[in-house]
């Protein structure tokens, strides 16, 4: 038997990811991530009954440069996570298994991500 300098099961840096199982990992950090946003979320249901001073201090502190960046990632998983269950009730119904249509929707999932989230930022100011 020769022993040849190569890992023994596929390995990291010779594996290509698959887009499907990017796009796979990615809805689940963001369902994680979306899961972090509601507790933003309730953050600013709490400072909104709290009184005017109380939003206010939330409003300034969202105003940020971290508060934008959060609240852009916030976004992007929205669309992410809402574009790519779409793709899986087609998946429900029997439709895109093969991997040519798979490979396609998953492209289509993070470009309309990244399109909806440049959309409702650019709408929104």
């Amino acid at each position: 038997m020769s022993h040849h300098e190569r890992p023994l099961s596929p390995h990291l840096s010779i594996y290509r990811w698959p887009i499907t199982m990017t796009v796979s990992i990615l809805h689940r950090v963001t369902g994680l991530g979306l899961s972090a946003g509601f507790i933003v979320f309730c953050a600013w249901l709490f400072a909104a009954t709290a009184g005017a001073d109380k939003y206010r201090q939330f409003l300034s502190c969202a105003d940020t440069l971290v508060g934008r960046l959060l609240f852009i990632a916030l976004s992007f998983a929205f669309f992410l996570h809402l574009a790519n269950g779409i793709r899986h009730l087609v998946w429900d119904v029997g439709r895109g298994f093969e991997i040519r249509t798979a490979n396609a929707s998953a492209w289509f999932v993070i470009v309309l991500s990244i399109v909806l989230t440049g959309l409702f930022w650019w709408v929104r100011s």
